[in-house]
């Protein structure tokens, strides 16, 4: 994507991650999920500490484009989660969520994590087994009483060594 810029997230960007991880899920998951479990998974922009504290301490990756939020993830580097992945909906199979993924991939690698783990939705499930990822356990998880599914995955980390 021309001009796409991929950089460390910044305080200020909380807002505005919250606002593009809802219209992901609103929008972006509209023909995997129904209406009743999107609003069950995300009915607002979060606001909470809660969701500041997960984007903050995590390595949180943003993509921009002209100062807009076009995507990010989130990994825990001690045990290799990736808790959030999304991206704008009118951005979504433009190589956006590649870029992001190759930064944190990169990252986990340099930190010497031999596996990587996520809970991905149906959505992300074909992404995640493109870049090698494979299907751990399909599941449901309950948010205000509605079953939305998904699946465990995880990838396992070869390291590489250069030639000699």
């Amino acid at each position: 994507m021309n001009g796409l810029i991929i950089r460390p997230y910044r305080p200020a960007d909380a807002i505005g991650l919250a606002t593009l991880f809802h219209r992901a899920v609103q929008e972006g998951t509209a023909q995997h999920y129904s209406a009743e479990q999107r609003q069950a998974w995300c009915n607002a922009p979060p606001t909470s500490e809660g969701w500041r504290a997960r984007v903050e301490e995590a390595v949180t990756i943003v993509a921009e484009r002209d100062g807009r939020h076009l995507g990010f993830m989130t990994m825990d580097m001690e045990t290799g989660y990736l808790d959030f992945a999304y991206v704008a909906p009118e951005v979504m199979g433009k190589g956006v969520a590649a870029a992001l993924y190759a930064v944190i991939e990169g990252r986990a690698r340099t930190q010497g994590l031999a596996r990587l783990e996520t809970e991905a939705s149906l959505l992300a499930q074909p992404f995640f087994k493109r870049h090698g990822w494979r299907i751990v356990k399909r599941q449901e998880v309950e948010r205000s009483g509605v079953k939305i599914p998904n699946a465990r995955m995880e990838k396992r980390l070869v390291r590489r060594f250069a030639a000699a």
